[in-house]
């Protein structure tokens, strides 16, 4: 343990979230955990003042000099604009990781499966969870999935940098390349080469739907799980509830900004107030902490004896048998406090080298190889109704210039006109109002992608946006032809 106390940000949050920040805080002063705490304010109260995040703005500082906040769940309110305040904070921190470890407690807590012991490692910045949107037409929206080599080497590296650091044996990947080929497959295709300089440890990657499937039925063959952001919620949440309860999990999130550290489950405002809740997932994230700044011992010290409490069958009521026995969430916290120096005799034991620290790699050093690349076409985005495929692909071919060529026109990813054979009716007219126009040709410059608008624009045809279309190195990247 460091002389000094470790300052750290602490945000109580909503709903259920002050009474087990109060517990876990006890615990931590009960185990000598050496911190000192600013209080700082996030969450429902917040965004009630006007601020769109619901980060008051005396916390950024606070967190900024940190550099560690321990929070509580919050409440984002539904519609009306406001942020996430997960996602604010995840991507003005850089906070690249999220770490959750997952794991049963066979015998004591109530689960289908025994043996699980996982950690799923998600990309947390990027991915649709990057919540860029659009709506084109009347009819239409449109999310973008973001997926950078250097977000995807960052992630990759820090899931095996913590298999070997925490002596886990298989990293395992989960991507949709068999559909995202440009996006998942790059994701696949960095996991591949980074794992190749990690021959102690196998890999693996499963197609993520059979994945989370797996990890549904069989989880206990998983061990370190790297996924993209999205579904790395969905697994995640997925292998919390097989393992017994979701309101058991702590997590971190990870940067080179500041680390984050909290409990998995949301701040269910339907107990709140009740003093029922179970703070376990809170106290097992402050675990995650108390490791991550090199106080293994006092970690050790009270995951241990919140293992020994659930041996004891000293359980809340959301994971009690018998719910008339059931503890308050002070009465656990207390009955925790007991049972500090005590070591479980049946469940896996938590040891001062539990959960090492990681170097968090750096962005700088990412290979971003050197690329040709070639500017060879556009999909130009139309917003057309009250017309039929043939009408529209007979129409939008006169914007053809020169250098760009009209290759095909698509809805919804299926081809319904082609130029070359332009009298060939599609199978199915298009049911929404957005077509994709693809022009393709040789030398192209951005000159003739804004001659081929401004043909569109003559002849009164509304064009919402538009995809360059490059190769790298002479390899396309960008989808094949639309239905083919």
């Amino acid at each position: 343990m460091s002389s000094s106390a470790v300052k750290i940000s602490v945000a109580r949050g909503d709903g259920i979230g002050p009474e087990i920040m109060d517990a876990t805080l006890e615990i931590l002063k009960a185990a000598g955990a050496n911190l000192t705490y600013e209080t700082i304010e996030l969450g429902e109260q917040v965004f009630k003042r006007g601020v769109m995040n619901g980060i008051d703005p005396k916390a950024w500082e606070s967190i900024r000099t940190n550099r560690l906040l321990l929070k509580a769940p919050i409440t984002t309110p539904q519609g009306g604009g406001y942020k996430s305040v997960n996602v604010t904070m995840r991507k003005a921190f850089g906070q690249f990781a999220n770490v959750r470890p997952i794991r049963t407690f066979d015998g004591f807590v109530p689960s289908k499966h025994k043996g699980v012991d996982m950690v799923i490692v998600r990309e947390n910045e990027e991915s649709l969870y990057a919540g860029i949107e659009y709506r084109q037409t009347r009819d239409t929206c449109h999310g973008l999935k973001l997926i950078s080599r250097t977000g995807t080497e960052l992630i990759v590296r820090y899931a095996f940098e913590y298999a070997r650091a925490n002596g886990r044996k298989k990293v395992t990947c989960l991507i949709k390349d068999n559909i995202m080929k440009i996006t998942d497959g790059l994701f696949h295709q960095v996991f591949d080469l980074i794992g190749a300089e990690y021959p102690d440890l196998v890999k693996d990657s499963m197609i993520v739907d059979i994945g989370m499937a797996k990890i549904a039925d069989t989880p206990e063959r998983f061990d370190v799980v790297v996924t993209e952001n999205l579904y790395g919620d969905i697994v995640s949440d997925i292998a919390s509830q097989v393992a017994g309860s979701v309101g058991l999990a702590g997590s971190m999130n990870l940067g080179e900004g500041c680390a984050m550290f909290e409990a998995v489950h949301g701040s269910a405002p339907d107990i709140a107030g009740k003093g029922i809740a179970n703070p376990s997932g809170l106290i097992n994230a402050a675990v995650l902490m108390l490791y991550h700044i090199g106080q293994g011992a006092v970690a050790a010290k009270i995951g241990n004896a919140l293992l020994y409490t659930l041996e004891a069958g000293q359980h809340t009521g959301d994971i009690a048998a018998d719910k008339a026995k059931a503890l308050s969430t002070q009465q656990f916290a207390a009955a925790v406090i007991a049972n500090l120096g005590k070591s479980p005799s049946k469940l896996k034991p938590f040891e001062v080298g539990s959960g090492k620290a990681v170097a968090m790699p750096s962005a700088k050093a990412t290979t971003r190889s050197t690329r040709i690349k070639a500017l060879v076409g556009v999909d130009v985005f139309l917003d057309a109704e009250h017309t039929t495929a043939l009408e529209l692909g007979a129409k939008v071919d006169k914007a053809s210039t020169p250098g760009l060529k009209l290759e095909v026109v698509s809805s919804r990813g299926l081809a319904m006109y082609d130029p070359k054979n332009p009298t060939k009716k599609p199978e199915t007219e298009a049911v929404t109002d957005l077509w994709a126009c693809r022009f393709a040709g040789q030398n192209v410059s951005n000159h003739d992608v804004r001659q081929v608008l401004a043909n569109l624009e003559s002849m009164g045809l509304d064009w919402v946006k538009t995809e360059n279309l490059y190769t790298f190195d002479g390899v396309a990247g960008f989808s094949g032809r639309h239905g083919g």
